[in-house]
């Protein structure tokens, strides 16, 4: 090893991390940029690229002209970053690589969150279907337009496994085709990503349960007396009040935020510790050997099990709460009426958008792209019609 790699290499990373300077690569070889690693060289093409910026004015559950304090794609991703790298620092893994993984696993999200990816995976039902994460890796393949010899950024394979987090079998044999040791390989061969790639998926599941609660009470959709009802938030409501018992009189603000943060740090400890305690037990040698066992990222069960609760609870009351619920329907309707305008008339879209050979995946490719507001925008400019308030 050269004194230069040495440099670039984590000091103390487990035998069963993703060591930066033994990468699989990128598709298009490049040479190294110290004195960055690899995959911090990542992380920094991704928040540079536009896809990153467009996060901003991207929503999770209310739509973007709901109010300026709700979560956006863009403040999730960051949340998941900093809860992964906690987790990867007490796991001695690659914190540069979860980084980068964190912050690009929702860059092919529509806008209008699931709402809007239900309804462009309806309309591209006849023509290969739309999938948010393989949309993501499209992203970083292909879309971005960012370099003069290659399209997209140009990854390395470790963050390019991290953002294919799901995959169906037909997308993954067409993208093996292509790429036969690629990121899709595995939805054939049944192993798993790297432990990196598993630590990021459970802490995107983490930070959306407490988030989620955090805006359905900030909305007034959800109240403290349906929150007393989920064990794992009123066992922290409960501690949190013995110590602090004039929180309950000030509103419930800091009284929530407390009760979140304790929650969350119970769960990346329980997450730490359970994992700790796979890999204790399996003791894979490295990082390809942990990809041929099964999944070591893991909560204890009854963690699991609380936290499965809480996810029930947010189903039943904020996701599927009537006003939730017709804000996703407009915003469906808004996805399918682009659809329709931009095949028929595909010179409404930008030229280097309506050339392309295959019409209806680069239709799908410009909706996916937009922020909530300028798909209202162009809903009204294509349409007439104003299905929310004006966001001019």
């Amino acid at each position: 090893m050269t004194a230069a790699t040495e440099f670039m290499r984590p000091a103390a990373l487990a035998p069963w991390a993703c060591a930066p300077d033994q990468t699989r690569g990128r598709r298009l070889p490049q040479a190294p940029s110290p004195p960055r690693t690899e995959h911090q060289r990542d992380r920094d093409r991704i928040v540079h690229c536009s896809a990153f910026r467009r996060l901003v004015y991207k929503t999770q559950v209310f739509i973007n002209h709901e109010g300026d304090l709700f979560r956006t794609r863009l403040t999730h991703s960051l949340e998941v970053a900093q809860l992964s790298r906690s987790a990867a620092r007490a796991l001695a893994l690659n914190e540069d690589l979860v980084e980068a993984i964190a912050l690009a696993h929702d860059l092919g999200h529509t806008p209008f969150g699931h709402a809007g990816q239900d309804a462009l995976h309806a309309c591209m039902h006849d023509h290969g279907g739309f999938e948010h994460n393989l949309q993501s890796l499209r992203v970083v393949d292909t879309l971005e337009q960012r370099y003069p010899n290659f399209d997209g950024l140009n990854l390395t394979f470790e963050t390019r496994e991290g953002i294919l987090k799901h995959c169906s079998r037909r997308n993954a044999e067409r993208l093996s085709t292509r790429e036969p040791q690629g990121p899709a390989q595995r939805f054939l061969t049944g192993g798993q990503p790297s432990l990196e790639a598993q630590l990021v998926n459970l802490a995107d599941e983490l930070t959306y349960i407490a988030h989620d609660v955090d805006d359905g009470m900030r909305s007034g959709l959800i109240h403290w007396a349906q929150l007393e009802q989920v064990p794992l938030l009123n066992h922290w409501r409960l501690r949190v009040l013995d110590e602090y018992p004039g929180l309950q009189d000030q509103g419930g603000r800091r009284l929530l935020a407390e009760c979140l943060r304790r929650m969350i740090s119970a769960l990346v400890m329980d997450l730490v510790h359970s994992t700790q305690l796979a890999l204790d037990e399996a003791r894979p040698t490295s990082a390809d050997a942990l990809r041929a066992l099964p999944a070591m990222a893991r909560l204890s069960s009854d963690r699991q099990e609380q936290t499965a609760a809480l996810k029930r609870f947010l189903f039943q009351s904020l996701y599927r709460h009537p006003q939730v619920t017709a804000m996703t329907e407009m915003a469906k309707t808004v996805v399918a009426d682009l659809f329709q305008a931009y095949t028929t008339a595909p010179q409404e879209m930008p030229e280097e958008h309506h050339q392309r050979p295959w019409l209806q995946r680069a239709v799908a490719d410009y909706i996916a792209g937009m922020t909530d507001r300028f798909a209202l925008r162009e809903h009204h400019r294509l349409t007439g019609q104003r299905l929310f308030p004006s966001t001019d």
